[in-house]
């Protein structure tokens, strides 16, 4: 299948995440832990809001074509 995955933190408080939720910023972007600058639609990280908002470390994997494979948290 071929692909690449990388880990990044990410900290959003509820407040900073609603103009994510709202629409008016469609992308995040992170650092990945190896350096990289990754931008992803913030819909990807919607299952992962709580009430504090999105806090954690994630591995997001995807294609030869930078499409999304998968994105999952991997610790708090």
């Amino acid at each position: 299948m071929g692909g690449d995955e990388v880990f990044f933190r990410l900290s959003i408080p509820a407040a900073d995440y609603l103009r994510y939720y709202q629409g008016t910023a469609a992308f995040v972007q992170v650092r990945a832990e190896d350096g990289r600058r990754i931008r992803l639609p913030a819909a990807n990280l919607r299952r992962f809001i709580t009430r504090e908002g999105i806090a954690g470390r994630f591995r997001l994997r995807f294609d030869g074509n930078q499409k999304i494979i998968s994105l999952e948290k991997v610790s708090s």
